[in-house]
């Protein structure tokens, strides 16, 4: 299949409708649909503000979060909908990809 390679950036203090903001966009992934989506924890990074982002020990809740979702065009061009209609402000990288599964379905 062809789609897209969705990566969201994010920190782990965000929340949308009371939910960390990472778990809320895997939800809706799952929600509408789409093949599949991935919560990464970084170790350290930057974004706009230009302010480092890190894990401590005591302080975790600055640290950056990716979450990488696949999506179909129509899935794709749907979940940014959704996104302008909820109102969320995002950082994303949008990469053309062709997907799939080899060999049996391991679940």
């Amino acid at each position: 299949m062809k789609g897209y390679q969705i990566s969201f950036f994010t920190q782990q203090d965000r929340r949308h409708h009371g939910r960390p903001l990472g778990d809320w966009l895997v939800h809706v992934a799952k929600e509408m649909g789409l093949p599949g989506a991935t919560m990464l924890a970084a170790a350290e990074g930057f974004g706009h503000s230009r302010r480092i982002h890190s894990m401590h020990f005591f302080e975790l809740s600055a640290q950056s979060q990716e979450i990488i979702l696949i999506a179909t065009e129509e899935q794709a061009e749907a979940l940014f909908a959704r996104l302008r209609r909820e109102a969320v402000s995002l950082f994303y990288a949008k990469t053309p990809v062709e997907f799939g599964v080899l060999g049996e379905d391991v679940g």
